[in-house]
């Protein structure tokens, strides 16, 4: 068997492994959206209390996650995974077993502890692995497998109907699992990674000391997308893995199987065309007009949805297109704005001014919720929460533009290169 072919095979058990890894991250993170009704009306958690069980899990990277970013250009992407993997299964066992608001809330906090930095450890692992024209591809796939998680918990009142109406515990039982599942994954990412990265360029032999001054020579095309991934962003999670399934349930008249199941299908779409999309980028060599177009998508969607009588799925399949289109450029994009010694070191900073628009978007949703009365019988308050949202998302469609004329001409983008 000839080199070439022996390695394809690694990088490609090796994105097997990670996806999995990831898939289960995507579960257990979307797993408080379908149980929150009932945690509202089994527990009498509020809104705010139910925002702050998925606020909480971003709180700590508002830090941690730059340092996550390091630790995985100094110690490799999978000794990370696996270390974080770990603590996201212990993370996701305390939020299910916990006897009140405060342990669950423990629970989160520890699993998003791991979980952002082991998100950057499976695209670290991508770009290690794959090189030349495959990477947007790979990274677009490996995405679409954890948009499967997500889909999964989305679709989970229906396939685990039985769980559901045992209460709010079976479900986040089942997501234990899950997260179990996602952490023997890692394990097997560590173990062939061991067996063959020597092949590879280890990070940690070959990643620069840190120095914060770094991080002021990324350049302004960086900057601006990094702006634009905490707006994205913060309306993508705030919204559709916290709030739409009440959102449908109450201002919209759906049961809780039906508002799951429409909230799903914007990962079912990704699940198939986010790697269309990431083929598309290599194919082409385009990334700012189309992260522009993905980014405009998102306020249209939220403006449908709030001020037209239109199906609920033309909304929600907006969304699933720029929840596809966005992450197939973004991290890509990312990977040839800086080089590749600073690659998690990027992500990490992005990650960090990411989960704390995340965080901030959920508690200023449920705060507004709570204030606004919004409720089944009150749907017209969340009016404040979804003008909240589309406010947010028109102006990261502002900052996309402002990419694009930066660096995102056909000329500037043939020219971007590792620096």
């Amino acid at each position: 068997m000839s080199t070439t072919v022996r390695e394809s095979r690694v990088a490609w058990l090796v994105f097997a492994l990670v996806a999995v890894a990831l898939g289960g991250n995507f579960y257990v993170y979307d797993s408080i959206g379908p149980v929150s009704d009932l945690l509202q009306r089994q527990r009498n958690f509020s809104d705010s209390q139910i925002g702050m069980l998925n606020a909480i899990y971003h709180l700590p990277n508002i830090v941690l996650i730059l340092v996550g970013g390091v630790l995985v250009d100094r110690f490799g992407a999978a000794r990370m995974t696996l270390w974080t993997a770990a603590v996201c299964f212990v993370g996701a066992a305390l939020t299910a077993f916990s006897p009140g608001f405060a342990g669950m809330a423990g629970g989160r906090l520890l699993f998003g502890i791991g979980a952002e930095t082991l998100n950057i450890a499976t695209l670290a692992a991508i770009a290690q692995y794959f090189v030349g024209g495959r990477i947007a591809f790979a990274m677009g796939l490996c995405l679409a497998i954890g948009r499967a998680g997500s889909f999964s918990a989305d679709m989970s009142p229906t396939w685990f109907a039985h769980a559901y109406a045992m209460g709010w515990q079976p479900p986040l039982i089942i997501a234990t699992l899950i997260a179990a599942t996602s952490f023997a994954a890692a394990i097997g990412y560590w173990l062939t990674d061991r067996r063959h990265g020597h092949a590879k360029v280890v990070a940690s032999h070959t990643a620069q000391r840190f120095v914060l001054s770094d991080l002021l020579r990324f350049g302004t095309a960086y900057w601006l997308l990094l702006v634009l991934c905490v707006l994205w962003y913060a309306v993508i999670f705030a919204f559709r893995s916290t709030f739409s399934i009440k959102y449908f349930q109450h201002a919209h008249g759906r049961d809780l199987a039906t508002a799951g199941a429409m909230n799903s299908y914007v990962f079912l779409a990704a699940m198939f065309t986010t790697p269309a999309f990431g083929w598309l980028c290599d194919k082409i060599g385009r990334y700012a007009p189309m992260l522009a177009f993905g980014a405009l998508l998102l306020p249209v969607s939220i403006a449908i949805m709030m001020w037209t009588h239109w199906s609920l799925w033309v909304g929600t399949a907006l969304i699933g297109v720029s929840f596809s289109l966005v992450p197939a450029v973004m991290w890509p994009l990312t990977s040839k704005l800086v080089s590749s010694a600073r690659f998690g070191t990027a992500l990490g900073l992005m990650w960090v001014a990411q989960n704390a628009g995340i965080a901030g978007a959920n508690l200023v949703a449920g705060w507004l919720n709570d204030t606004a009365g919004a409720s089944a019988q009150n749907p017209a308050g969340y009016q404040p929460m979804m003008l909240f949202f589309w406010a947010a998302s028109s102006l990261g469609f502002v900052f996309a533009l402002l990419l694009w004329i930066t660096a995102g001409r056909r000329h500037h983008e043939a020219a971007v290169h590792a620096r």
